[in-house]
């Protein structure tokens, strides 16, 4: 009977490591179904990125001494120490054993982070890695005695308790322009207009990786399947706990065994269910996202455009107004015996008109138009790459097995990609002033 009371504590804990697989198994589709985006085509939201680590004013690591934009160092010293214990022998006699102990004990340890930009092939983005799940490379990692001059160079001066005089030095860091992988969410910045990546208590997984997505897939995975195979191991235990019918011989109810496995496997296909129910809606919610962001940035194009050509436009007469004022000054000034003072005074318009519009190059402003053109159609590429990299997300989920069962009973149905001839709305006639 006293067995029995632990079997229902023990069971919560199988349904705990449920709970965890599947918390992991989420972490794992979000990497695996979110595509990389550029930098210059992030939109607000939860993104994913890849590129190098970049600073004005890195960090230099404390052990390792390599340019970084975070490290986190740890001195750890060893002990050592003999332990007298008394235990009852099988006769019930008092008896006196001596063993050892040994152990680390960390002395010291410092870290140090930055905001730092994220670059890629199309630009550079703000990282904010305060609150990010850091996952740097090991930079350094030596163990030394007293007579390695690193024992106090980087070390406290005193020692632990019972120490052998052993120190074992190790820096975690993210080097300057080490390649990175990056979840998070975006947001607009504060001081300009552009986009950051920073915590927020509503996206699902922060992550800053000097591991490949590869690996960070893999490693979701290994954890998900242990903490399966652990809640299941908890509940066949749970199982026999509850079924004991004779404490001392250990009887048991197998019945009862096979019921308390059999409400795990349950559980754990309600849980698939949800999981799998819950990816394909936050699939559809950003591929639905994605198209948004194709048509703000088609509206973008549709309403700068004629505003550019206007301004344009009005920058050139302004321009031609005072090249022909300037003209006629010339010519004056050539003509014989002309009254100085009408040169004078025209000269004195045409340094009024200069300084009222002193911007006034037709060809700057042609440039920034033509620059202005290129970046629009840029934000169009990558934002219509984005939703077709979603979107075939979304519907290779929906055709493979078993979420393609999901797909068929809650009405996922298909998306189709866009093409070029998809982002062709009425052209724009601009016509200039001559």
């Amino acid at each position: 009977m006293e067995l029995q009371i632990w079997g229902y504590p023990v069971f919560a804990l199988g349904l705990t490591a449920l709970v965890l697989a599947f918390r992991t198994m989420r972490r794992k589709r979000l990497v695996d179904d979110i595509p990389t985006s550029r930098t210059r085509g992030v939109f607000i939201g939860l993104v994913e990125l890849k590129g190098t680590a970049e600073s004005e004013k890195p960090f230099t690591g404390f052990l390792s001494a390599e340019k970084c934009v975070y490290y986190h160092y740890k001195v750890e010293e060893r002990w050592s120490r003999m332990v007298t214990e008394s235990y009852t022998d099988a006769k019930g006699h008092v008896q006196f054993r001596t063993r050892q102990e040994s152990g680390w004990t960390q002395v010291a340890s410092g870290k140090e982070m930055q905001p730092f930009y994220l670059k890629d092939e199309t630009g550079i983005i703000l990282i904010q890695p305060e609150g990010a799940d850091i996952q740097p490379k090991n930079l350094f990692n030596k163990t030394c005695g007293r007579n390695d001059p690193l024992y106090y160079a980087k070390g406290p001066q005193g020692s632990v308790a019972n120490s052998d005089h052993q120190r074992r030095f190790t820096e975690e860091a993210i080097p300057l322009h080490a390649e990175l992988y990056i979840m998070g969410q975006s947001r607009e910045r504060q001081d300009v207009v552009a986009p950051e990546i920073a915590k927020d208590k509503s996206a699902p997984l922060y992550v800053i990786s000097t591991r490949t997505e590869k690996q960070i897939s893999r490693s979701y995975s290994g954890w998900f399947w242990f903490w399966i195979i652990l809640g299941l191991l908890i509940s066949l235990g749970s199982g026999l706990l509850l079924s004991q019918r004779d404490t001392e011989s250990f009887n048991s109810d197998w019945g009862i065994v096979a019921l308390w496995s059999g409400f795990y496997l349950l559980s754990w296909l309600l849980g698939w269910l949800w999981a799998g129910y819950n990816s394909l809606v936050g699939l559809r919610n950003r591929v639905c996202q994605g198209y948004a962001q194709v048509d703000i940035q088609l509206k973008r194009r549709f309403d700068l455009i004629p505003n550019l050509a206007k301004s344009v436009e009005g920058f050139s007469r302004y321009e031609r107004e005072l090249q022909e004022m300037l003209a006629e000054v010339r010519t004056v000034s050539k003509v014989n015996g002309q009254d100085t003072m009408d040169i004078k005074g025209a000269s004195a318009i045409l340094v009024f008109n200069m300084e009222k519009y002193p911007e006034l190059k037709a060809d700057t402003v042609f440039l920034k138009l033509q620059e202005e053109l290129a970046a629009t159609e840029s934000r169009i590429a990558l934002a219509r790459d984005y939703y077709n990299s979603i979107a075939t997300f979304y519907n290779t989920r929906r055709e493979i097995f078993p979420d393609h069962l999901l797909a068929g009973i809650f009405g996922f149905k298909e998306r189709v990609l866009i093409n070029a001839s998809d982002l062709e709305r009425a052209a724009l006639k601009v016509k200039l002033a001559e």
